[in-house]
């Protein structure tokens, strides 16, 4: 699991005629609270299906719990993190995909109608679309057999990954056809007002960790109000204002610790802490060892 130097992520995806990627991540011997995903955004559609463990999953601004067995489909542009509801091991694979993948169909019909608002974007699939669904096992039987042709990549997988792919979408796609035409474009437009005004913040809180920045200085950067913007903070990112900030100095500095020969007071300034001190004490609030122990024993 690595630390992205910044919140967009640039996920590239190997093949551009067939764009779709699978992931397998872990977080070992992680404890409750601990980050298993890092907050991040990129272009491509992402979904994640837990195997093992179980996380509390912030996307948009929403907490969602997901355990093992269970799928989350996040769309294209949005925020999202991560943090371990338990002690232990934490696997889980996600499957990228660039809506382009299904160009081809743009002049079909039935696509336009049914599939490709999901695609564009003008409408939603709920985050969590089996949930208390008695008969997905369709979709996840799907789901599970393109990543086994992923990872074994005989002749003509592609084809057949696609196909499996589109058939999981039209799957979910008809599932939610039925509701009102405006309530998925009403929820998605408000998703990218909340999800957007954060975006630059946050890029700016995990690049720049000198500069420092109170509570109604960004509050005004997104314009709320302290009061709200607290709020829509914590919904956004799972964390406090502080304590996200915190997390990202931490991180900062042990990227630093194992990477460089700065020193501990070089590494400090560095980070936005003036006090050598009190930086030793936070490193070991968050990471559980010293600076200098952490430079001994890299984790």
């Amino acid at each position: 699991m690595t630390y992205p130097k910044e919140l967009w992520e640039n996920t590239r995806l190997e093949h551009k005629a067939y764009p779709i990627q699978l992931f397998h991540n872990q977080a070992l011997g992680i404890k409750p609270g601990d980050n298993m995903l890092y907050l991040h955004w990129h272009e491509h559609f992402e979904i994640i299906l837990m195997r093992e463990g179980s996380a509390l999953l912030h996307i948009d601004s929403r907490p969602y719990e997901i355990s093992q067995g269970e799928l989350i489909v996040i769309p294209g542009g949005g925020l999202h993190v991560g943090y371990a509801l338990c002690e232990g091991d934490i696997r889980y694979d996600c499957i990228v995909f660039n809506a382009s993948l299904f160009n081809e169909w743009v002049h079909d019909p039935v696509h336009a109608q049914l599939v490709a608002p999901y695609l564009e974007g003008t409408l939603r699939f709920p985050v969590k679309p089996l949930e208390h669904e008695q008969h997905g096992g369709a979709i996840v039987k799907l789901l599970d057999e393109l990543v086994e042709e992923l990872d074994d990549k005989q002749p003509g997988y592609q084809l057949l990954v696609k196909a499996k792919l589109y058939s999981a979408l039209t799957l979910l796609a008809r599932r939610f056809d039925s509701q009102p035409p405006n309530s998925g474009r009403g929820a998605a437009a408000s998703h990218l007002a909340n999800r957007d005004r954060f975006k630059q913040l946050i890029k700016r809180l995990e690049s720049d960790f000198q500069t420092k920045i109170t509570v109604e200085a960004a509050a005004r950067q997104v314009n709320l109000n302290p009061f709200h913007f607290c709020k829509q903070f914590k919904k956004l990112t799972g964390r406090t204002f502080v304590e996200y900030i915190n997390v990202c100095r931490v991180n900062e500095a042990q990227r630093l610790l194992l990477q460089t020969t700065s020193t501990i007071s070089e590494i400090a300034a560095a980070v936005g802490c003036d006090n050598p001190n009190y930086f030793t004490k936070l490193y070991k609030q968050y990471k559980g060892v010293t600076p200098s122990e952490a430079r001994k024993r890299p984790l």
